[in-house]
């Protein structure tokens, strides 16, 4: 599954920016570790609910339609899913495993975006939105909304 720090590597291909003065040395690959390390591994390849909860804000949240209303989603529940999974009796890991890859970056000044796609066996699961901001010296993921594919 893709998951390495070659994951990365799209992101410099796909990267936009509208102030490019903004984008300090390497701000799109510490931006991109982030959502490789947290995200891609976080919560899909390795489940790693430690780095989640390093690269996503404590408020962070997922944000979905239900009809009229907007659906929150916190990261502690994720979290806990996540962990939940992983002591099941029937637990798999292999079931986790998903090909991850950031198809876009922008980032201006200390917030970003990024496009992300989700594939299993070949087939896109889900299209992501990630919204990024800085504190201090550290990106961290602070809201998702997604479309997932059928």
């Amino acid at each position: 599954m893709s998951t390495s720090i070659s994951s990365v590597g799209s992101v410099l291909s796909f990267a936009t920016t509208s102030d490019p003065a903004a984008v300090v040395d390497g701000e799109n690959n510490v931006i991109g570790e982030v959502i490789v390390n947290t995200y891609f591994n976080g919560a899909f390849n390795r489940q790693d609910t430690v780095a989640m909860a390093r690269g996503f804000h404590r408020d962070f949240a997922i944000f979905s339609a239900n009809g009229e209303g907007l659906e929150r989603y916190p990261i502690q529940n994720w979290i806990d899913s996540v962990n939940a999974r992983k002591v099941a009796l029937d637990f798999d890991a292999t079931t986790a495993q998903r090909d991850c890859r950031i198809v876009q970056l922008d980032v201006t000044g200390g917030a970003a975006m990024a496009k992300v796609e989700i594939d299993r066996d070949g087939k896109r699961l889900y299209t992501d939105y990630l919204s990024l901001l800085k504190f201090g010296n550290n990106w961290k993921i602070v809201a998702k909304v997604y479309v997932e594919h059928q």
